[in-house]
């Protein structure tokens, strides 16, 4: 039976299904880490109470391991359906239909195409981004906590960063966009008056997640240095 249950994940299906399952997973904790950012704007106390709280939570290192985890099972799975789909069709005999183009029923578009760029650049700014904030410079409150808020305040005077981080939001949203419509349609969800509802609330949702980021540094750089 566990053979069994390993090799139907391995399956295209279900290898589908899991990198929509993963996918769902990284997208709560977006939701999470959005909402804890955002306290940035309540001021110093609130937000560096707000991580002190958090690093300080046992928990944190089984939620870091599973995070990690997830994350790492999202980008192998995906990398092998597009290794596996480029063997069976070589991209000189491809042929795209993009969506509301030949096919109106595709949902083929330039953000489902670029998937594994996105995946790529976000990849680096998830690397960049940990260098930046969990392993940066370590400022101490008078409390004896970390001065996070004082690091952020640093880190978005830079106007150079400001955009980078920027651009990666954008990047963000565009593998959102495409990203929560296909794992809705990965769980089989498809009826003629709830799919759209569903991938119009999955697209909503990706511009609340990357605006709710896009204001951080701007806020940061604009207002809270001033």
């Amino acid at each position: 039976m566990p053979q069994r249950r390993l090799d139907a994940f391995s399956s295209s299906i279900g290898t589908k299904l899991l990198i929509a399952f993963s996918g769902l997973c990284l997208f709560a904790f977006l939701i999470t880490h959005l909402a804890g950012n955002l306290l940035f704007i309540l001021g110093p106390h609130a937000f560096n109470e707000y991580s002190h709280r958090l690093v300080s939570n046992p928990l944190i290192y089984f939620a870091e391991a599973g995070l990690l985890a997830v994350f790492l099972l999202h980008v192998v799975k995906t990398v092998w359906v597009i290794v596996s789909n480029q063997r069976a069709r070589p991209a000189r005999y491809a042929k795209h239909t993009w969506a509301k183009t030949k096919n109106p029923r595709s949902r083929k578009s330039w953000a489902s195409a670029s998937m594994i760029i996105t995946g790529t650049l976000i990849l680096l700014f998830v690397v960049t981004h940990l260098a930046t904030f969990k392993f940066g410079h370590y400022y101490e409150t008078p409390e004896g906590v970390r001065d996070l808020y004082r690091l952020q305040l640093e880190v978005f005077a830079n106007p150079a960063y400001v955009g980078f981080y920027l651009v990666c939001m954008a990047v963000v949203f565009t593998h959102l966009w495409h990203g929560l419509s296909s794992a809705a349609q990965s769980f089989g969800i498809d009826h003629p008056t709830w799919t759209p509802r569903v991938l119009t609330a999955g697209r909503v949702l990706a511009v609340l997640i990357a605006g709710g980021f896009f204001i951080l540094p701007i806020y940061t750089f604009l207002i809270a240095r001033a």
